[in-house]
C-alpha cells in the first residue's frame, strides 16, 4: 500500500494510491493531563480555545517542522491507521512525506523516524515545492524552468525547478497562520477586542484580500472586550483586513523577488513565458496572484486544486517512484 502525506502546520492531507485524497483534517491533537490522546484532527480543532483545564489542544507542527515529536508520531499513527482502514493484508504501507525545502537534516530525520515509528514500512521525503509542482501538473523533468510558490499554514516555499530538481529556492516561515495572527493583533490594537485564532481565520477566509476590492466586504466579529472584559461584537471590513496582513504579504513579495533575482537568465526567460504557479491554502486569499503579478511583472496563476497539490504530488511521486527517484530528498 502506498500513502502520500502532506504533513502541514495547519492541515494533514493524505493520498492513497488508487483512491486519491482520503483524509483532509487539521493537524491538531487534544491531549489530557495524563498524556492520553483525546481527539485528533477536526474534532480536536473544535476544542481549540474551548478546553477545560485537564485537556489541551496542541498543534504539534510549527513552521512546517515537528515541534512536539511524541504527539506528531501519535497523530501520524492515527492518520496512517485511518488510511489503511478497509485495506486487507497486514503489510505495512510505504509512505512519502513532504518537508519544507529549507529544513535541516535533523528535522528531516525527525519526520522520517516519526513515520517509521507510526507504522510505515519505508518512509521517503520529498521537498514541498517539488511535490506541489508535481501535484499541479507542472512538467518538472524537462530542461525548461518552472516557478512554484506554495503558501502553507506555517511556511511559504518559493522555488524554481528544472531537470527534476530545485535550482533556486527560498523557504519563508510566513504562511496562513501568520496572516491569522496579524488579523487578531490588528483587531486587538484597533478595537481593544480579543479574538481567538479560529475567529481570525474565519475573517481571513470570509473577507480577506491582498488588493482593494471593487465592492467592500464586511462581517461581524465577536470577541472579548479587553477593557470591560465582556463579550462584544464589531463590524470589520475587507480593507481593514488588507491593512492587517500587509506586513506578512510584503515579506512574501520580498522572498519571491529574491528568488527571481537569483534565477539564472536562461530560466528567467522560461518563467516570463509560463508565469508562476501558486499552490497551498494561502494562495486562495483573494487577489494574492494579482498582487504578485503587479509587483514582479511576471504572470501568476493559482493551480486548480491548490489546497491538495502537495498531497497529490507526494502520492504521485511515490506511485512513479523510479521516475522521480533522483528528485527525492536523499535518505539520511
Amino acid at each position: 500500500m502506498k500513502i502520500g502525506i502532506d504533513l502541514g502546520t495547519a492541515n494533514v492531507i493524505v493520498y492513497v494510491k488508487g483512491k486519491g485524497i482520503v483524509i483532509q483534517e487539521p493537524s491538531v491533537v487534544a491531549v489530557s493531563d495524563d498524556n492520553r490522546i483525546v481527539a485528533v484532527g477536526e474534532e480536536a480543532r473544535e476544542m481549540i480555545g474551548r478546553t477545560p483545564g485537564n485537556i489541551s489542544a496542541i498543534r504539534p507542527m510549527k513552521d512546517g517542522v515537528i515541534a512536539d515529536y511524541v504527539i506528531t508520531e501519535a497523530m501520524l499513527r492515527y492518520f496512517i491507521g485511518r488510511a489503511r482502514k478497509g485495506s486487507f493484508g497486514l503489510s505495512r504501507p510505504e509512505v512519502m512525506i513532504s518537508v519544507p525545502a529549507g529544513v535541516t537534516s535533523v528535522e528531516k530525520r525527525a519526520v522520517r523516524d516519526a513515520a517509521l515509528k507510526a507504522g510505515a514500512r519505508e518512509a521517503y521525503l520529498i521537498e514541498e515545492p517539488l511535490a506541489a509542482a508535481i501535484g499541479a501538473n507542472v512538467p518538472i523533468s524537462g530542461p525548461s524552468g518552472n516557478m512554484i510558490i506554495d503558501i502553507g499554514g506555517g511556511t511559504s516555499e518559493i522555488a524554481v525547478i528544472a531537470l527534476g530538481g530545485i535550482v533556486v529556492s527560498n523557504s519563508l516561515r510566513v504562511g496562513g497562520n501568520r496572516f491569522d495572527e496579524s488579523i487578531a493583533s490588528y483587531i486587538r490594537k484597533k478595537y481593544n477586542l480579543m479574538v481567538g485564532d479560529r475567529t481570525a481565520e474565519e475573517v481571513k477566509i470570509a473577507i480577506g484580500t491582498a488588493l482593494p476590492l471593487e465592492r467592500e466586504l464586511q462581517m461581524e466579529v465577536r470577541g472579548r472586550d479587553l477593557i470591560a472584559g465582556l463579550p462584544r461584537t464589531i463590524p470589520i471590513t475587507s480593507s481593514e483586513v488588507m491593512e492587517a496582513i500587509e506586513l506578512p504579504l510584503q515579506q512574501l513579495v520580498q522572498a519571491v523577488r529574491s528568488v527571481l533575482e537569483m534565477t539564472p537568465p536562461e530560466l528567467s526567460s522560461d518563467i516570463i513565458d509560463k508565469g508562476m504557479v501558486m499552490s497551498g491554502g494561502g494562495s486562495l486569499l483573494r487577489n494574492i496572484d494579482r498582487l504578485l503579478t503587479q509587483v514582479t511583472g511576471v504572470p501568476c496563476h493559482v493551480a486548480e486544486n491548490a489546497l491538495n497539490c502537495v498531497a497529490l504530488g507526494t502520492g504521485l511521486a511515490l506511485e512513479h517512484f523510479d521516475f522521480f527517484k533522483k528528485s527525492l530528498v536523499q535518505q539520511i
